[in-house]
């Protein structure tokens, strides 16, 4: 089913599916204790984890292209910090063994500020990470409590300081505005702990009800209000205009970075359609245009490890038309902005009624969205691709 590396740049994501409690707006693929019961641990995710490591190592290995660099790795999750300092040397170590990382890797985890201390950050800090990225959502108690978060008013702030205070020069705190019950000013509270912790990063993303969620039960009842698009715009833009006074200015629709090294080489490489290896269970990997993705269940991901090859759910190979689609859909939340010579002849012309309509303009040979056109990104998508 592989064919080749893309010529991009090469990333890792691994997914920790660990969570101490499930947040009531979260359709992540994400277990607590209680629902994994004996199934699976993370030692046994761990064993498996180092398991498909290496079968995609061996698989690319006879690829025509030797495997790249890694360029970036991304723990997410779930949790990875309840792995505590130990477990996340122990993960990095285990990408280590397979595959060789470029000097100057980006390697990041995200954490919950309540398992983490200044003790935690030295440790993943010695082991090789250069980021961390903090889930922070709001410095308003009563708004935590409606997400189901855990960690009090603060606690985000304290770890983002005992993150720089043990070397880290990249440090990120997560944002979510529009949470039913949120003032104008718990964001306006929210943005002042952001910018007091002194990060270089921050991630801003309006909250969205997914079915099959707490949340989304909640507001079917009728016992909280869905987010109103009004509000959410008007809240995007206090985001906006606080974060770039500040000094951090948007490179992306949703990420806000106080300059070219705080920007997230990560994630930036699926916005512009580099590859990477996407292990643990539910994860998905891309590389040159072919995607497949893993069973979920961190069990049967265990199992499916265990009796060889790798632990894949499913296979797709890309179109060109599809590989196309998502370049649009991804490169125009950029602030690089979308090639207009890659646009068909309707795509152009659809692009130059956007740009009369006041939502994007053109700067060289790109498209690049105004203010108006972020908080309508999703419909400039729309319009370009029909």
């Amino acid at each position: 089913m592989l064919r080749d590396f893309g010529g991009g740049p090469f990333g890792i994501y691994i997914h920790v599916p660990f969570c101490a409690t499930r947040c009531g707006y979260c359709d992540f693929n994400t277990y607590t204790a209680g629902e994994l019961g004996t199934s699976a641990s993370p030692q046994s995710w761990l064993d498996a984890l180092r398991g498909e490591l290496a079968t995609a190592a061996e698989r690319f290995a006879v690829l025509p292209t030797a495997t790249p660099e890694v360029a970036t790795i991304f723990v997410g999750g779930g949790t990875p910090s309840l792995l505590g300092g130990d477990g996340l040397a122990a993960v990095l170590a285990a990408v280590r063994a397979h595959f060789t990382l470029a000097a100057d890797a980006e390697v990041t985890t995200e954490s919950n500020p309540e398992s983490t201390s200044p003790e935690f950050f030295e440790r993943i800090r010695a082991a090789g990470f250069t980021r961390v990225s903090l889930g922070m959502q709001s410095a308003a108690e009563h708004v935590l409590k409606v997400l189901d978060r855990t960690h009090t008013p603060g606690r985000a702030v304290a770890a983002a300081r005992e993150a720089r205070a043990a070397g880290f020069d990249h440090v990120n705190l997560d944002l979510i505005y529009g949470t039913p019950g949120e003032r104008d000013g718990d964001l306006d509270a929210s943005l002042d702990a952001v910018l007091s912790a002194g990060v270089d990063h921050v991630s801003a993303y309006s909250l969205i009800v997914e079915d099959g969620t707490a949340l989304a039960r909640r507001v079917r009842r009728g016992e909280l209000p869905a987010p109103d698009d009004d509000v959410l715009a008007a809240r995007y833009e206090r985001i906006d205009s606080r974060l770039s006074a500040a000094g951090l200015a948007w490179y992306e629709v949703s990420n806000w970075a106080a300059g070219d090294a705080a920007r997230c080489r990560h994630n930036l490489g699926y916005w512009d359609g580099g590859d990477w290896l996407g292990a643990g269970p539910g994860a998905h990997s891309h590389v040159g245009g072919v995607r497949w993705w893993n069973v979920k269940h961190p069990a049967r991901y265990a199992d499916t490890v265990a009796r060889g090859g790798l632990p894949a759910a499913g296979w797709e190979t890309l179109t060109a038309d599809e590989q196309h689609t998502e370049r649009v859909m991804l490169t125009v939340r950029l602030r690089t902005g979308l090639p207009l010579n890659e646009l068909a002849p309707a795509e152009s012309a659809a692009a130059d009624r956007i740009i009369a309509n006041g939502l994007a303009i053109r700067s060289g040979d790109r498209l690049i969205l105004t203010d108006r056109g972020r908080l309508l990104a999703d419909g400039v998508v729309r319009d370009l691709l029909t």
